[in-house]
């Protein structure tokens, strides 16, 4: 990835990792990108860096623009590896004294994060640091979505750079939303159901909080992904709906299966629920990723899971899939279990057990079937999915 112009004398010096496909458990099947932003001005400033194995590689893009030692300025706008990692070999190349701003929690991480003894600025909410021409606007974004994170905003040329925020796991020939278009936005969707949805009512506090301070944002540049210029109110507004976690009239059939008898529940289920007018749909989760699925539930009505019984338990991937979604804390949800069992029978309980953990208005006990669905059983499975499709169109 080339030094890409931004605006005058901005630049993004990032790198494009095109072969990554896991991103700690994450699936990103089109790579990622790790954005990095140089400001020209009196006081060179670098915002953010990349991974640490492509330290030489964000330093030879600075090099194209300037001597990387005349840098002055260093901000850190959150700490995770991915955009901390290359800070020692800079930071050894551009001297180790030069300023590095961050939040306060940034300096404590970063202190944490590695042994060196930089020069550390703790800034507040709401400072301002003149570039010279320019002048950067520090806003402080805790759990957006790591205790240290925030924005720095470039004032004169209205550009925010956010982070991990408005952000997308995707490498790709396009840099800017008007290259790519409508396209970018299920990549969109996706990080933020799998990476941002907990941090939903802190994001409408947020953005509540940016539009009080009257911004006026023309450009917004995210850590990962493409940059907004054409139209950066898309990400803003669809962001707001995202974070008000309203559901549409859908479901969502997830299970996995041993001898396929959950799996003729998990379709029979779903086909009872659209014959009540709701979309739905039957995921096998070990031919879909966790972090697939979780883009679906994310604005689902209906999360309906099916799990066969193993050694008086559920399913090693249904246990996986659950603890994942709990962590990632989706609200406004309707929740349901199913499930095959030979002599015992106990997924659905368990079942109904992380579905309460998780806060989903549970409407019924459960469906259980031993061994393989007959008729009559599969009629059972429309039924039960027939009381979960109008409980969704109430």
């Amino acid at each position: 990835m080339k030094p890409l112009k931004i605006g005058k004398n901005i630049y993004n010096v990032g790198v494009k990792d095109w072969n990554i496909r896991d991103f700690h458990g994450y699936s990103v099947y089109q790579g990622t990108t790790y954005n990095a932003f140089l400001i020209v001005d009196e006081k060179i400033t670098l915002i953010d860096t990349v991974k640490s194995e492509f330290a030489d590689q964000l330093l030879d893009n600075i090099a194209k623009i300037i001597d990387p030692k005349k840098i002055d300025y260093v901000i850190s706008n959150h700490t995770e590896m991915d955009h901390s990692g290359s800070l020692p070999r800079l930071m050894h190349k551009i001297g180790e004294d030069k300023p590095l701003y961050c939040s306060k929690m940034g300096c404590k991480n970063l202190s944490l994060h590695f042994s060196q003894k930089w020069n550390y600025k703790a800034v507040e909410n709401g400072e301002e640091l003149s570039l010279g021409k320019r002048t950067l606007t520090f806003l402080e974004t805790r759990m957006l979505h790591w205790p240290d994170s925030m924005f720095s905003y470039l004032k004169e040329d209205k550009i925010l750079f956010s982070s991990d925020a408005f952000g997308q796991h995707y490498a790709g020939p396009e840099n800017f939303d008007d290259e790519i278009g409508a396209a970018i936005m299920p990549h969109a969707r996706k990080y933020f159901a799998n990476i941002l949805l907990p941090m939903a009512p802190l994001i409408l506090k947020l953005l509540e909080k940016v539009n009080e301070l009257g911004l006026e944002i023309d450009t917004i540049c995210p850590d990962h992904g493409i940059v907004w210029r054409k139209d950066p109110s898309k990400i803003i507004n669809t962001y707001l709906d995202w974070s008000s976690q309203e559901p549409q009239k859908k479901a969502v059939v997830v299970y996995d299966t041993m001898w396929h008898s959950t799996q003729a529940m998990a379709e029979a289920i779903a086909a009872g629920i659209s014959e009540e007018g709701v979309s739905a749909k039957p995921i096998h989760i070990r031919s879909s990723h966790r972090s697939e699925i979780m883009t679906e539930v994310m604005d689902a009505r209906g999360i309906i899971i099916g799990s066969p019984t193993i050694n008086n338990g559920l399913f090693p991937t249904v246990s996986d899939l659950l603890t994942y979604m709990k962590g990632l804390k989706p609200k406004n949800k309707i929740g349901a279990a199913f499930g095959s069992y030979g002599w015992s029978g106990e997924s659905v309980k368990l079942i109904n057990l992380e579905l309460e953990a998780m806060k989903f208005e549970v409407i019924d006990p459960g469906l259980k079937i031993q061994f393989v669905p007959d008729k009559e059983s599969l009629a059972a499975c429309i039924e039960f999915g027939k009381k979960i499709g109008k409980s969704i169109m109430e």
